[in-house]
C-alpha cells in the first residue's frame, strides 16, 4: 500500500523552472529519457510509485545542481519474494532508476539484482532473476543511451548501511519517524510503502516493514553537485523500518558517504554532515 502525500503549493511551482541555457540540452536529454523510463515502465505493468525531480526541486531552494530525475516503481510480487529472503531488503526495493547529467552526457543508473545479492547476502537465483526481469522492460528502448546498474565493486555484506534500534513497535515507531521529518524546515515528504500490507495482498505473510520516502532539496542539491548518480538513492532519504525478532523495531538508512565512495571513489563533506545529521534526527525520534 502507498500512502500519497506530496508536495507543497511552493513544491508544485518548480515544474515552471526553466534550467540555465548552459545546461537546458542536457536537462532536455534527461528529461526525454525520464519520459521514455516512465512511459516502458508503465507499458509492462509496473506501478508507479513516486518520481523526483532532483535538480528542479533543488532550484527552487536555490541550489544549483546537474539535471537528474528518478522514478521509483514497484511489483509486489517480486517484492514479497525477496523479503521473504531477507526482511532488509526492503531498504533497497522497490525498482528505481536515475536519469541524470554525466560529464558530457545523459547516463541512467539504476539498481541490479547484483546489487541486491551482494549488500543482503541473498542466494535465490530464481527471485534474483525475476527481479532483473521485470525491471528490464522499463529500461529497454532508451535513445542513445546503455543504462548502467549502480557499481558493486567494493560491495560487501551490509555495505554502507547504517542501523539504529528501537523499543517501539514498527507502528509507533513509524509514527515518531514521520514527526520528527514533518518538522524540519527543509524537507519534503514523499510518501510511503507497506511492503506488509502488499504480501497479505498476495496472501503471504511477512513481518511488519514499512519503507518512507522523504527528501531536503537544498541539502540534497548540495550532496550531488559533483555527485549526481548518487541520486538513485539519495536526496531523497529512504527509511526502512521492520519487526525486530526480540520485540521492537529496527530502522535502516544509507549512509550517503558510502554512496558516494561507492559510485565515485570518493566523498565530500557535505556527506558526511547528512549522515550526522540523519542519524542525530532518527535517534532522537526514537527516544
Amino acid at each position: 500500500m502507498f500512502h500519497r502525500c506530496f508536495l507543497t503549493a511552493a513544491g508544485l511551482a518548480i515544474a515552471f523552472f526553466a534550467a540555465p541555457a548552459s545546461t537546458a540540452p542536457l536537462q532536455e536529454g534527461v528529461d526525454t529519457a525520464f519520459d521514455q523510463i516512465v512511459s516502458a515502465a508503465a507499458d509492462a505493468g509496473l506501478a508507479p510509485v513516486v518520481a523526483i525531480d532532483h535538480a528542479r526541486l533543488a532550484a527552487a531552494e536555490g541550489v544549483e545542481m546537474p539535471p537528474a530525475r528518478v522514478q521509483i516503481f514497484s511489483d509486489p510480487a517480486v517484492n514479497t519474494t525477496l523479503l521473504a529472503q531477507d526482511i532488509r531488503a526492503g531498504l533497497d526495493l522497490p525498482f528505481r532508476a536515475l536519469a541524470y547529467a554525466g560529464a558530457d552526457a545523459v547516463q541512467v543508473v539504476y539498481t541490479s539484482a547484483d546489487f541486491l545479492k551482494r549488500r543482503y547476502g541473498l542466494q535465490d537465483a530464481e527471485a534474483l532473476a525475476a527481479f532483473d526481469a521485470a525491471l528490464a522492460p522499463a529500461l529497454d528502448g532508451l535513445d542513445g543511451i546503455t543504462p548502467m546498474p549502480v557499481p558493486t565493486q567494493g560491495l560487501a555484506a551490509d555495505y554502507g548501511i547504517l542501523a539504529l534500534q528501537s523499543r517501539h513497535d514498527v507502528p509507533e515507531t513509524v509514527a515518531r519517524l514521520r514527526a520528527i521529518v514533518a518538522v524540519q524546515s527543509d524537507t519534503v515528504w514523499f510518501g510511503e510503502i507497506d511492503f506488509t500490507a502488499e504480501a497479505a495482498a498476495l496472501g503471504v505473510d511477512l513481518p511488519p516493514a514499512v519503507l518512507l520516502l522523504f527528501g531536503g532539496p537544498a541539502p540534497g542539491g548540495v550532496a550531488m553537485a559533483k555527485f549526481p548518480s548518487i541520486g538513485v538513492d539519495a536526496f531523497y532519504q529512504k527509511l526502512f523500518v521492520h519487526a525486530a525478532p526480540a520485540g521492537g523495531s529496527v530502522v535502516l538508512f544509507n549512509s550517503i558517504v558510502a554512496l558516494a565512495e561507492l559510485h565515485y571513489g570518493a566523498s565530500a563533506p557535505p556527506h558526511a554532515m547528512l549522515d550526522e545529521r540523519l542519524t542525530a534526527t532518527f535517534a532522537k525520534a526514537l527516544e
